[in-house]
């Protein structure tokens, strides 16, 4: 049977406009700014992907929003999904408003989401399912990698690797194994892919590390950092090891294209920390921009090692490029959603103090299209938030004019990752990577 995840999805793409560019989509979403631009930016980096073609429509007007489209009476039409009726947008009511996000406490508590009357939300569980012996064997792997190279750093990895969160980028790597493993008619993942899923990981995790010492967060996912809880020198060790280890590991891959996709990752999570230095405070930031930079720091390391978990299976130049093409743009539709969420959840939901990018003088997607409507904005920003009630002013200022353009930029991003999954055969693994772009939309760490 299908999951109810994967039916809502397989309900709205089937109601979508067919087979189309990223930018046709957008011309035909009802003009939809945010649309356009990013399917400019999309088909701006040829060099490094391209727009996948495929069933639009995904998840608009699903999870964080209503359809913002014209002629969205057409996605609203229930179909059949394995003979069981699957419900419409319309009857899903799933409004951003309507939507009920739950605290870290009540996740690690139920593992579900839940929404108002009675709409069930994307189980985390079941999505991690068909990878979970995997995920445990490498979480395994990683801690014995940090205890047994360096007991400095054996009392910060359970820390390291265990506060709260789900790992969300070996699962990637390891259900994209499973996909492309099935299409190629292999009896089981390779080695070589459950090692790319441990690379992934330490590196993500190394870039968490660096991350928090130089935002000086406090705490992550509500748990304390490690800078705060054994200080910036062992953070920064624990960084570099990290990276090394990584790097080594890469480099025993033995494949080349392999190697210059994620080596590009590091070179790209520097690219995105220098530009977001240099860009704080700085009104004028573009959407484009914002994309470039949420691509290096997020969307990055999701494409390229998606990409490389398909070159292990030795699939086709099309598949792969499916595979970076559906990474970057969940990675890129999660990166506005967090974003999102900053402004929108609590500081308790959040583990975090609310607005903090803003502080910080991060401009985010919901600011920048806040920026476009409302010039007191600007002014507060460009003060740096002089007066203690600016930061407050600033945040209720782009809850309501930057959140809605928001929602709908990202499911732009999560309607191109559905279409990038259309060459993978039917099963489990495939299913899992549908109900991800759902998640991604939903969830909240």
């Amino acid at each position: 049977m299908m999951s109810a995840g994967a039916a809502r999805a397989v309900a709205c793409a089937a109601a979508g406009e067919g087979r189309m560019t990223a930018r046709a989509r957008a011309r035909t979403n009802g003009g939809s700014a945010a649309a356009w631009r990013v399917a400019r930016w999309s088909e701006g980096r040829a060099g490094r992907s391209r727009v996948s073609g495929g069933v639009g429509g995904g998840f608009s007007g699903a999870a964080l929003g209503g359809a913002g489209r014209a002629g969205a009476d057409k996605s609203t039409a229930a179909v059949a999904v394995n003979g069981e009726r699957a419900p419409s947008i319309d009857e899903m009511d799933m409004d951003p408003e309507h939507v009920k996000f739950a605290s870290q406490d009540e996740l690690d508590q139920s593992e579900v989401m839940v929404c108002k009357d009675g709409v069930c939300s994307y189980v985390i569980d079941d999505i991690i399912a068909p990878v979970k012996s995997d995920m445990e064997q490498m979480r395994s792997n990683i801690l014995d990698i940090v205890g047994r190279k360096n007991p400095l750093l054996l009392a910060a990895a359970d820390q390291i690797f265990g506060a709260g969160g789900k790992r969300l980028r070996p699962v990637l790597v390891f259900l994209v194994a499973r996909a492309t493993a099935q299409l190629m008619s292999m009896d089981d993942i390779t080695e070589r892919q459950r090692r790319l899923a441990e690379i992934t990981e330490m590196i993500h995790t190394a870039s968490l590390v660096h991350d928090d010492v130089l935002d000086d967060c406090d705490t992550r996912r509500g748990a304390e950092t490690i800078h705060t809880l054994y200080g910036t020198r062992v953070a920064i060790l624990a960084g570099d090891f990290l990276f090394a280890q990584s790097s080594w590991y890469l480099a025993n891959l033995d494949n080349l294209e392999v190697i210059k996709l994620i080596s590009q990752v590091i070179a790209d999570f520097a690219d995105g920390e220098i530009s977001q230095a240099g860009a704080l405070f700085n009104c004028d930031v573009t959407l484009e921009g914002y994309l470039e930079k949420s691509h290096n720091k997020t969307a990055s390391l999701i494409a390229a090692s998606c990409k490389s978990a398909a070159v292990f299976s030795e699939v086709s130049e099309d598949v792969k490029m499916d595979m970076y093409e559906y990474g970057k743009h969940l990675g890129l539709a999660f990166q506005i959603v967090d974003d999102i969420l900053d402004f929108t959840q609590s500081e308790a939901q959040l583990g975090k103090p609310k607005g903090q990018d803003l502080a910080s003088g991060n401009l985010t997607a919901p600011c920048i299209f806040a920026l476009g409507r409302n010039p007191r904005l600007r002014e507060l920003i460009e003060t740096q938030f002089a007066d203690p009630k600016d930061l407050a002013e600033a945040i209720e200022i782009v809850n309501e004019s930057g959140i809605e353009d928001a929602r709908r930029l990202a499911r732009e991003e999560a309607d191109m990752a559905l279409a990038a999954l259309k060459g993978l055969p039917e099963g489990k693994a495939k299913t899992s990577l549908v109900d991800m772009v759902g998640y991604v939309l939903e969830r909240l760490y």
